[in-house]
C-alpha cells in the first residue's frame, strides 16, 4: 500500500512540475512578446504585467506540495520542536498548510461570488487566488504521504525520484 501512495505522489509531483514548467515558460513568452512590442513597435502589450504576475503565482503555489514532499515546508520551529517527534510531523502538516487552505478559502469563495476581474487582461481574480488553498492542500497530501510511508533511518525525508 506504501509503495501505491509513493508512487500516486511521483505522479502527482511530475505533474505539478510540468504544469509549474509551462506557467513559467507562458510567462517568459508574455514577456518576451511584450519587450519586442515595446521597444521594436513603440507599443506595450497592457495586460502583459498582470498575465506575468498570475502564472508566476500559479507557478509558485502549484510547487507547494514538492516542497512538503522534501521536507523543507514552513516550520513553527519555536513551538514544535519541543513536542516528541510523532506529533511534531502531525503539528507541522496542520499547522503549515491545512490551517492556511482553510483560512484563505473564504476570500476565494468571495471572490468568485463576487466575479471580480483584474483590471487590465480581465481574468477571474479567484483563478490567481485559487493556487494558494490549492497549494496548501496539495503541500499537505504529499506531506501526509511522505508521513505515512516508511523513512530510510539517515535521512529526514524521501529522496526524489529521477523522473
Amino acid at each position: 500500500m506504501g509503495r501505491r501512495f509513493v508512487l500516486f505522489a511521483h505522479v502527482l509531483m511530475t505533474i505539478l512540475r510540468t504544469v509549474a514548467g509551462v506557467l513559467l515558460v507562458g510567462s517568459v513568452i508574455v514577456n518576451f512578446a511584450n519587450i519586442i512590442g515595446r521597444y521594436f513597435f513603440s507599443v506595450s502589450i497592457q495586460w502583459a504585467e498582470e498575465v506575468m504576475l498570475f502564472l508566476m503565482i500559479g507557478c509558485v503555489f502549484l510547487n507547494c506540495g514538492l516542497v512538503g514532499w522534501s521536507g523543507r515546508q514552513i516550520r513553527m520551529d519555536a513551538i514544535v520542536s519541543l513536542l516528541p517527534r510523532p506529533l511534531r510531523a502531525i503539528v507541522e502538516l496542520v499547522v503549515t498548510s491545512i490551517i492556511v487552505a482553510a483560512l484563505a478559502w473564504p476570500v476565494v469563495s468571495m471572490l468568485a461570488e463576487l466575479d471580480q476581474r483584474s483590471q487590465a487582461a480581465n481574468i477571474p481574480l479567484v483563478l490567481p487566488q485559487a493556487m494558494l488553498p490549492i497549494g496548501f492542500l496539495l503541500m499537505a497530501l504529499l506531506v501526509g504521504i511522505r508521513l505515512c510511508v516508511p523513512r530510510p533511518a539517515d535521512t529526514h525525508t524521501l529522496e526524489q525520484p529521477n523522473i
